[in-house]
């Protein structure tokens, strides 16, 4: 059962929560499968920013295509905040994809959504809420981080992370890495979608099938 990671990450802060989320699926019985999304930055605005160096360590993982997505028995998205929403690598990847909502390839498929912001309050809640609505335009189901996870409780320490999916904290300079806690958020969901989606899996075509053939 492949689970689909498909991912954005400049800094690299975003790519390990996938790592981790990628590990719960295995420790599930899953397959995940990483994929990025295409870069649309030019390399010397890369080199402006620092991040050539990060970029070059995820080069070994294959650009997401359209086809991954279907193929996937669910789908886990990650991407940093871009005042409050998906960064734009992420949306132009996500608006090719009107084949799959043509085709009905992602109904009921389970879909969650993990990010990275800059500061506490940088966003990672609306920004997963509105990647919400592009999931459910496609008829897939949303997956969070419940809190059955109760480590998302914890006052001690600064941490991200909400009922809505995993989230870290860079720091505006990308001097943060991700904590313990987050990082453990990350294998714990990928571990609840691949279970979720182990549940629904011989059951999801033949809801769908039935529910279409009473449509047409």
């Amino acid at each position: 059962m492949q689970i689909t990671v498909c991912f954005y990450s400049l800094t690299g802060h975003v790519f390990q929560l996938a790592q981790k989320v990628a590990e719960g699926i295995e420790e599930a019985g899953g397959t995940p499968y990483l994929c990025r999304v295409p870069e649309t930055l030019p390399h010397e605005i890369i080199e402006k920013t620092g991040a050539a160096e990060s970029v070059k360590s995820m080069s070994h993982i294959p650009e997401c295509t359209v086809d991954d997505l279907a193929q996937g028995e669910a789908v886990i998205f990650g991407t940093p905040t871009r005042f409050g929403n998906m960064c734009g690598q992420m949306r132009q990847f996500l608006d090719s994809t009107g084949r799959l909502w043509a085709d009905k390839s992602l109904v009921g498929k389970i879909g969650s959504v993990f990010v990275s912001t800059a500061t506490q309050h940088g966003g990672q809640e609306a920004t997963i809420r509105s990647f919400h609505i592009t999931l459910m335009h496609h008829g897939m189901l949303i997956a969070g981080l419940p809190y059955i996870f109760n480590k998302q409780n914890d006052l001690s320490q600064v941490n991200g992370c909400s009922p809505y999916g995993v989230s870290t904290i860079a720091g505006n300079k990308g001097e943060r890495e991700p904590s313990d806690m987050e990082l453990e958020a990350a294998v714990f969901q990928g571990r609840y979608v691949t279970m979720l989606t182990e549940h629904i899996y011989d059951k999801r075509k033949d809801i769908i099938e039935t529910l279409a053939g009473e449509n047409k």
